[in-house]
């Protein structure tokens, strides 16, 4: 299961502070989902630290991928899940995450909350994802869904922001 990880640190846009990214991908198959999450979790601490919202960030991603692997790729063996992650020097992070699926219309979901939905073993997901994440958004038919939290109040920069300045990007292959 070859994974290509790139790494670009504080790269500078004309209206963003220094941002590190992550694109990664996985296969479409349930068990290459848990492992992916503790580990993008683990990137995400490292450069947020922890302030309370990391498990909001977590489940949202955990239910985006599942979307992507179960609905988006039918858990087709020959597909993959891409996600980038961006933390920017603020404590603000924004997930990508894309499938190579036929899409949906978000306007035909029906709402998880209304009586005859609440028993329903599906179509909670994108509801959880809204709830936890500051902001969410989909494009290209549905294949691709943004999420952006923002640092809660008692956020600060961890010092590890401070050791990776003035690095370039880094790429690795695994």
């Amino acid at each position: 299961m070859a994974q290509t990880h790139t790494l670009a640190p504080l790269v500078r846009t004309p209206h963003r502070e220094p941002f590190v990214e992550s694109e990664q991908s996985l296969p479409s198959q349930l068990d290459a989902v848990s492992p992916f999450v503790d580990q993008l979790m683990r990137f995400v601490v490292m450069l947020r630290g922890a302030d309370g919202s990391e498990g909001d960030i977590e489940i949202a991603l955990r239910e985006a991928i599942l979307n992507a692997v179960i609905h988006g790729n039918a858990e087709a063996a020959g597909k993959r899940v891409y996600v980038i992650c961006r933390c920017i020097i603020d404590g603000e992070i924004s997930i990508t995450v894309r499938d190579e699926g036929q899409g949906f219309d978000i306007d035909a979901v029906p709402d998880p909350t209304t009586a005859e939905n609440r028993l329903s073993t599906h179509g909670c997901g994108i509801y959880v994802m809204k709830a936890l994440m500051d902001e969410v958004s989909f494009e290209q038919g549905g294949t691709v869904v943004h999420m952006r939290k923002k640092a809660d109040g008692g956020w600060s920069r961890p010092s590890l922001w401070d050791s990776i300045c003035g690095l370039r990007t880094l790429t690795c292959e695994r």
